[in-house]
Formats: structure tokens, sequence, C-alpha cells
């Protein structure tokens, strides 16, 4: 059975060095993979040096850089984590326990349940997270204590049946959705989390990728979740139309006289559209269906590949 370490990097010259050599103390039969996103402070050399497998991703961004490792690597364990050092390699054996005894298909290394908000005194950064959680477990059901930990582990089916569509930090939330919405086997296990060592910046922009992260939660909602999408912007706007057309009913029962003609039409236009959008939504959501089933037996045919 083979296990990869993946470890995406940007710039962690300071770090990697001691990152790859933990990883190669606590699992020597792993293989090691280094994927290079434009660094240039050295950090490919630094992990050539230490043991690493260096490939490189020139399109800037980590869902992009898991793009690449997930396209090209085979493996029966995949652990990713990051290159920052902030997660210990000591706790990747029970991940990969976990994903070779076929406990879980996505192994989550739970930050928030322990040292981070402690380690951490970025508080937006903090912030950001809770947001994303909530709005995750709310519209998906769910209750899980990390969406954005950088410590992961996977089988070969959720590696290749993935369809990564975000190119940076959004990567970690759509993980997350995929394998709520495709019902995987998901294990949520606490990490000592400690933070960058002095000298070591943090790439994640709070605002900048927070705003990302939230246009990637309402995307995910819409195309996993398109009846609930759908029958909510129709809610709205049929709320909008009842606002304007009730008090005009009322002034009738009243006079006996139909007043605002011209506001009557637009009511109407917004009920029609209204109509539409909430059909669309059932429509999407027989097709959502039919994808799942689809998906069920793609999973099906890489069982019997990787069997022979």
């Amino acid at each position: 059975m083979k296990t990869a370490i993946l470890i995406p990097c940007y710039n962690e010259s300071k770090t990697i060095e001691k990152v790859v050599s933990d990883f190669k103390r606590v699992m020597p039969h792993a293989d090691i993979y280094v994927y290079d996103n434009n660094s240039t402070d050295g950090t490919d050399r630094i992990a050539k040096d230490a043991g690493a497998i260096v490939r490189y991703e020139y399109r800037q961004g980590k869902g992009n850089v898991v793009r690449s490792m997930f396209r090209h690597i085979n493996a029966d364990c995949y652990i990713m984590v990051d290159g920052d050092d902030t997660y210990p390699a000591e706790d990747a054996p029970e991940i990969e326990r976990l994903i070779l005894n076929c406990e879980a298909d996505m192994v989550i290394r739970d930050r928030l349940s322990s040292t981070y908000f402690k380690e951490n005194n970025r508080r937006f950064h903090n912030t950001g997270n809770r947001i994303v959680r909530k709005f995750i477990n709310l519209f998906f059901k769910s209750d899980l204590k990390d969406i954005m930990t950088g410590m992961r582990g996977f089988n070969y089916n959720f590696v290749k049946s993935f369809p990564i569509q975000s190119k940076g930090f959004e990567i970690e939330t759509e993980m997350s959705v995929f394998a709520l919405i495709n019902n995987f086997k998901i294990r949520e296990i606490p990490v000592n989390y400690r933070d960058r060592i002095e000298g070591s910046d943090s790439k994640l922009n709070t605002f900048k990728d927070g705003y990302k992260v939230l246009i990637m939660i309402t995307t995910l909602i819409r195309d996993e979740r398109p009846l609930l999408f759908f029958s909510a912007i129709s809610l709205i706007l049929l709320a909008i139309a009842g606002a304007y057309f009730f008090p005009i009913l009322f002034k009738y029962f009243s006079t006996g006289y139909v007043l605002k003609i011209p506001t009557l039409i637009v009511i109407s236009t917004v009920v029609i559209i209204a109509t539409v959008i909430f059909f669309t939504g059932v429509i999407l959501h027989v097709l959502k269906r039919q994808h799942r089933d689809e998906l069920e037996h793609h999973l099906i045919l890489l069982n019997e590949l990787k069997e022979e």
C-alpha cells in the first residue's frame, strides 16, 4: 500500500526543510512530494536537498497546485499538509491508518477544537473560520468543526473523482462540500496546531481570500443545492410582489376600484419570473441527482480498475 505526502509550497524556505525531515522521520515508507508554486526564495532547492520529490506548478494558487497533485500522483493514501510547519508530522500515521483501513474517505485534522485560537492571533482569520464553518454546516446539514484546515488525508477514490474548480485558497471549502454532498466518509480528529515561526508569513489575505471563499460557498450552494438556492430566490421575489399586491387588493375590496394598473403589471411579471426560477431549481435538482448516480458508477469503475 502506497502513501504519498503532498506539500504545496510558495516561498516556504524557512520551514520546508523541517517539514520534509519530520515526515521522513515519522513516515519513512512514504513518498514525499513538494509542489513548488513559483517560489523565489529557493524553497524547491531546500526541499530537494532534504530528500523530497520536487515538482512544479506554474499556475499561481493553491487550488491549481492541488489539481496537479491529484491528477499526476497515484497512491492508496494521500496526506496533504501545508509547508509552513504548523501541523505536526506525528499526527500523520493516524490519518494513514484511517484511510488504509477504509474507516474514512477524507480525514480532517481539526484545528478549531484544539489549539488554533490560542496559537493564531489574527483576529479576522479566526472570525472568518467561524463564519465559513457556520455557513457550510447550515446549508449542507453537517456538523464539521474545521472547514479550512491545511492537513487532510484522502483515499484514491476521493482524489480521482474530485473535480477541482478552485484556483486559490477556496480549495479547502470545495473539498469539504464535495465530500458532504457525495456522502463520502469523513473523520475529524483534533490536531495540535502551532502558529508560524517568526519570519514566516501567511500567504492568505484575510479580506481578499475571505471574499473568494464566500463567493465559492454561494456558488457551491447554487450548484450542489439548486432547489434550495432557487426556491429561496423565488420566495424573496414572491414576498416583494405580495408586499405591493395586497394593498391594491384591499383597496379593491373597500372601493371596488382597481388602482395602480402599471404596478399590477410589474407584480405579474415578478410572479412569472419567480415561477420560472423555481422550476429552474427543480430541473437542476433532478440533473444533480443524475450526476450523483453517475459519480457512484464512476467510483465502482475506479475500484475495479484499481483491483486489476
